[in-house]
Order: structure tokens, then sequence, then C-alpha cells
């Protein structure tokens, strides 16, 4: 079984969250289950570009991604994000390997509007890369970075980085661990499980809003592009990812 988890960045901000779920992760790994990890780190980068007395402008929510903020992002999501989350895995004994989407062109992607600057819509991935670190019995660690064939540098949305590459590595199932505990209906309560339609009727009747409904349009996608089962769930669990790869209800369940 091929298992793609994404985990939010402010999952991996704290040091102690890192690491345990770095030891979930290396707890679950066996021959027959195929991982690759992709992360965000929204959170980090903000505070970096704050401490570098730059303000960060959102449209729409995504970030305006200046030359400036390549440059950031590169050292945030590629740097420290990513190899803190891959010396975690290491001190856990999982031989992770430390990438992001422009690495053997990984993910394609073009710019998503002029006036967001080097904001990326992902175009393609290219998964030969992930299929030779898994089969050589590496877990990738893919940071929110595309590229293109022409050198260009995007910032891509980690959900939509999470989607795309679970479409292109062909994952059975995928899984948002987030800050939050799941979806939730009008009342407030988490929703176990739900389809594509049902999460589409959250989305048109604004019961989900924001971050969440920006996961379950990516999660409509991954259905579309053939994933199985996606989860939102709550990535502050102990125990979440071997949990929910054994079947518990955990978060919310989306199918097609």
């Amino acid at each position: 079984m091929r298992v793609l988890v994404k985990i939010g960045g402010t999952l991996l901000d704290d040091a102690a969250a890192r690491g345990r779920l770095a030891r979930e992760l290396a707890a679950v790994r066996s021959p027959g289950l195929e991982l690759v990890v992709v992360h965000g780190g929204g959170k980090q980068m903000t505070r970096f570009l704050e401490e570098g007395g730059v303000a960060s402008r959102f449209v729409n929510g995504l970030r305006v991604t200046t030359p400036e903020v390549v440059d950031a992002l590169l050292k945030v999501f590629t740097g420290s994000v990513n190899k803190q989350l891959v010396a975690s895995l290491v001190a856990a004994g999982v031989p992770a390997v430390g990438i992001s989407g422009i690495d053997a062109i990984l993910l394609e992607a073009e710019k998503l509007d002029e006036k967001l600057g080097a904001v990326g819509r992902p175009v393609r991935c290219n998964p030969e890369l992930l299929t030779v670190l898994v089969e050589g019995g590496f877990l990738p660690v893919v940071a929110c970075v595309a590229g293109d064939r022409a050198g260009r540098i995007f910032n891509v949305n980690a959900d939509q980085m999470a989607v795309a590459c679970a479409s292109g590595f062909r994952a059975d199932r995928l899984y948002f661990l987030t800050d939050v505990n799941g979806v939730r209906d009008a009342s407030g309560t988490v929703i176990p499980w739900l389809s594509g339609s049902d999460a589409e009727t959250l989305i048109r009747e604004q019961v989900a809003t924001g971050g969440m409904q920006a996961k379950l349009a990516s999660a409509r996608q991954a259905l579309r592009d053939g994933v199985r089962e996606v989860v939102i769930g709550p990535g502050a669990e102990p125990g979440v990812i071997g949990r929910l790869l054994a079947g518990e209800a955990l978060g919310s369940r989306i199918g097609a």
C-alpha cells in the first residue's frame, strides 16, 4: 500500500511534536507500506520574514511571492523546516531524504497569477525520484517548493503539493495531519466519514471556510485523481499515523 502523509507546518514548529511524529512514522514502516511525506511551513516562513523586516501579503489566502520571498522559502521550506524534520526522522531510525519539487523536476508548476508573483499551480508530478527513493528503502520528505523546465522556482500551496505528489505516486491513501480534529458540520460536530459530494456541499453552503475549505477542495481533487481515501486528521493526537492505518475513527475520512 502507498500512503502519502502531509504534515502541516504548525505541527513541525515544536521539537517535541516533530520528534513524536518522526517516531510514529518510524513505527509504522514495514515492507508492505510505501511512505512519502510532504510538509508545509507557513508559520515558520511568516516568522522568518518578520524577523527580516518583510511584511507578508496574502491574496485569497495565498502568499504574494516576491523574489525576496522566494529566497526566504528556500531557506525556510527546503532548509530549516525540511532538515529539522529529516534530522528527527534519522534520530528515530528512519533513512529519510529531504527533497523539494525542484529536485529532478518532481513537481512541475506554472505561474498562477501575475499579481501573486512566484506562486505556482501544479501542472504535473514526475514521480520517478519518489519511486527510486522508496524502492531503495528511503523515506522521501518533500518541501512544498516546485519548479519548471526553465529553472523558475515556485511557491506551491502545501495541500496542493500533497495532492499532486499523491496522484503522481499513485498513493492509495492521503493523510492531511492538521491542528484541528477533523471536518465539522454546521453544529460543530466532527464528521467521521463523508463523500466527495458531501465535501462539495459543505463548501457550497459555506459550512467549511478558509483553510478547511481549501483542504476539502484538495481532498476532492485527490479522489478525482485516483486516490482511494483521504483523511483530515488530528496531527496532535498520539499515535495518529498508526491508528489511521489501522482504520481507527480519527478525524474525517473522505471517500468517493
